[in-house]
């Protein structure tokens, strides 16, 4: 079965690991993104989805505070999840924005700094490129994403009260002096620290992440010259169908495994709250998206035989 993406299994042996709090690989970990994003400081946290959380939650650290967030239509749940737990009167409000796949776009735009989700890509000196030195920028270390481990994301800033807070934060609250055990509690925080196994397992894949995007880079390439498309992403490549759900049956048959990115969640009870959107590229795109697989250890045979499969059934 050809899937749709690669995930690299590691064996670790954790009798290495006797602090998970104060490892040398999660510091490793923090200084290495900072470097290759081009930011000065970066945090690392146990998921994406909690970076989403802290970076909402670190302006205004209130659940009672309202904030109205736009996101696309066409976004992962867990997104539009981590908007409205980290406040109980947080809204959505969603726009038909169906390009921003695959790439990074603005999470929130607060009056002095914005945030920006890029956990689906992760390039060299990206945060220089796209953000101001006050902003926020958040990868994703999900299994399969560009970097990927055995889940944890980061948050990276050039501003130091930012970086301090969400160090702080991720230990509940916490700041330990001289890297013992000797602590001062300044919040109620949360327990969303990187422990050093995650960290330890994208140490390794960093050193191959280089090689990984430009392999990807030729399987979109090659996709686009096939198929006949203009994408640019390295993490998911999407085309359009009549069917999809009938087009990931027949390509599931003859052992290819494809992918719809994502549902469109204003047409979601629980998500619009009552109110109504007008997303009708995200309503049409939600039954003809599908995502081919990015898998850059696929051998030719098989990207050819992907190709004459899909040309079949599209």
């Amino acid at each position: 079965m050809i899937q749709l993406f690669n995930v690299d299994k590691q064996v670790i042996d954790t009798s290495e690991f006797s602090n998970l709090l104060h490892d040398k690989n999660v510091i490793e970990l923090e200084k290495k993104i900072a470097h290759y994003v081009g930011a000065k400081y970066a945090c690392s946290i146990n998921s994406a989805t909690n970076a989403i959380f802290l970076s909402l939650l670190e302006k205004k650290p209130n659940y009672m505070t309202r904030m109205t967030v736009k996101l696309p239509s066409m976004i992962p749940p867990v997104v539009a999840n981590a908007v409205l737990t980290c406040g109980f009167m947080n809204s959505i409000e969603f726009v038909d924005d169906v390009d921003w796949v695959g790439h990074s776009y603005v999470l929130h735009e607060f009056e002095d700094y914005k945030i920006v989700d890029s956990a689906q890509k992760i390039e060299p000196n990206q945060f220089q490129q796209e953000c101001n030195p006050e902003d926020l920028m958040i990868f994703s270390f999900y299994p399969t994403k560009p970097l990927g481990g055995s889940d944890g994301g980061m948050i990276v800033t050039d501003d130091y009260e930012k970086y301090k807070w969400f160090k702080e934060a991720v230990l509940n609250g916490t700041t330990f002096a001289n890297n013992n055990w000797e602590r001062t509690i300044s919040f109620p925080g949360y327990k969303m620290y990187m422990s050093s196994i995650q960290a330890q397992i994208l140490l390794n894949n960093f050193k191959f992440l280089d090689k990984k995007m430009r392999v990807l880079k030729q399987l979109t390439n090659t996709y686009n010259r096939e198929l006949g498309y203009e994408n640019s992403s390295k993490h998911l490549y999407r085309i359009e169908v009549l069917d999809n759900q009938k087009f990931i049956e027949n390509m599931k048959r003859v052992g290819i495994v494809c992918g719809i990115h994502y549902p469109a969640l204003h047409l979601n009870p629980m998500y619009v709250q009552g109110n109504k959107f007008d997303c009708p590229k995200s309503k049409k795109l939600q039954d003809r998206t599908v995502s081919l697989p990015m898998n850059e250890k696929l051998s030719f045979r098989e990207l050819e035989y992907i190709l004459d499969k899909v040309k079949e059934n599209i």
